[in-house]
């Protein structure tokens, strides 16, 4: 068992140095992606402060069939910002994004493609039954869902009854 400590110290470790490496990470700035899901034909911003104040970058949306586009700076000029629309013929799924900033450095983010957002004006909501080969085999029929319901009451009252017997020592 003396093994587990030294493991058990090491992973620890790991997980400290891990811990350490995230905001030297996170304070060069990733490629933030608005909004994250799109539906064809949505007009998507980009943003990212990795370029310094008042930095310019260089936008690819090429996975996604967009193409290229600039960032320049925003009006606070902390950051660099930029749009693109997504082609109506995009296809769903997950796209990098991309910028190169004037000053050498590569930020990415992720564009999640969707055919159709929820309360989206145009949007389909599924209707009907799902054939999953669960249950639903009866169909509909009153007097068959009312005979169910009644076998599932007796089978209730029944172990019920069973369980009050058990409790006050008489057996089953």
């Amino acid at each position: 068992m003396r093994t587990g400590r030294p493991l058990t110290a090491a992973a620890f470790a790991v997980a400290l140095a891990g811990l350490g490496a995230a905001p030297a990470a996170a304070a060069q700035g990733g490629l933030e992606v608005y909004p994250a899901t799109a539906a064809p034909g949505t007009t998507v911003t980009v943003d990212t402060t990795a370029c310094g104040t008042r930095g310019t970058a260089a936008g690819d949306a090429r996975t996604v069939g967009a193409g290229a586009f600039t960032l320049a700076p925003a009006s606070d000029g902390d950051n660099a910002a930029g749009h693109f629309a997504v082609p109506a013929s995009a296809q769903p799924g997950t796209y990098e994004i991309v910028a190169q900033c004037a000053g050498g450095t590569r930020v990415t983010g992720d564009l999640i493609v969707s055919l159709a957002q929820a309360g989206a004006s145009g949007a389909q909501m599924p209707k009907g039954h799902v054939k999953t080969g669960v249950g639903g085999a009866l169909g509909p029929d009153p007097v068959q869902t009312a005979a169910g319901v009644a076998a599932l009451a007796v089978a209730a009252a029944g172990g019920t009854w069973l369980l009050h017997r058990r409790a006050r020592g008489e057996g089953i």
